[in-house]
């Protein structure tokens, strides 16, 4: 009898050590899938309260930009963008400014920088794009080398863009640092192009404001 005794108190109290070693390991699993719910809680509170600011700033953007709607700039729905409202066209392969388009395209740019550095969005930086154009020389096939876009009509475009940067530098524009202008030179391409008989309007460019995507809600 006390040899049983002597077998039965060792084995209850291994029976107890196990237990509470198992107990132990559930309680510290559960508190680890606690925590780990509460963290992913967390961060999601995080992620909405980001996806909020992000919706008002967005909505503070379009509501500045609204302002640029005027006798210079116009919003495009097609293609989601502001562009210059009045057309300035170049003489074929010239990327001279036309005498009677400077002055009004001063104006513009003078109406674009006093209504940009009026946003108050100004952690926000915005891109200005001076989109250069050419256009197809309609007396040869659209496949014929004459109208194939080639580095010359790139450039020539490109030269376009600038004329109009220059013209607002040498006007004493100055665009502060969150407003980057950027000439381009799209050649034949880019999107809401002129199209058959109305080709020759392509020799032009437009003007493009845009946030900068990466500068949002930061």
């Amino acid at each position: 009898m006390k040899q049983s005794k002597d077998f039965f108190w060792p084995s209850y109290v291994d029976l107890m050590t196990a237990l509470f070693l198992t107990m132990l390991v559930l309680f510290v699993l559960s508190f680890k899938r606690f925590k780990d719910k509460q963290r992913d809680n967390d961060q999601l509170i995080y992620d909405l309260k980001v996806q909020v600011q992000e919706k008002r700033k967005l909505d503070e953007i379009k509501a500045a930009l609204k302002r640029l709607e005027s006798n210079y700039f116009e919003y495009n729905p097609t293609y989601k963008r502001y562009e210059l409202k009045f057309s300035v066209t170049f003489a074929p392969k010239s990327d001279v400014l036309p005498a009677n388009a400077q002055m009004p395209l001063v104006k513009a740019g003078r109406f674009l920088l006093s209504q940009m550095q009026n946003l108050k969005t100004d952690d926000v930086q915005y891109l200005i794009v001076v989109e250069g154009r050419a256009a197809k020389d309609l007396r040869y096939p659209p496949n014929d080398p004459h109208n194939r876009d080639g580095p010359a009509v790139r450039q020539l475009s490109y030269s376009r863009a600038l004329a109009v940067i220059r013209l607002w530098e040498q006007a004493g524009l100055r665009f502060p640092g969150n407003l980057e202008v950027v000439a381009a030179g799209s050649g034949f391409r880019g999107a809401g192009r002129y199209t058959g008989a109305q080709e020759a309007l392509n020799k032009r460019f437009i003007i493009q404001i845009q946030p900068k995507i990466g500068s949002i809600g930061k």
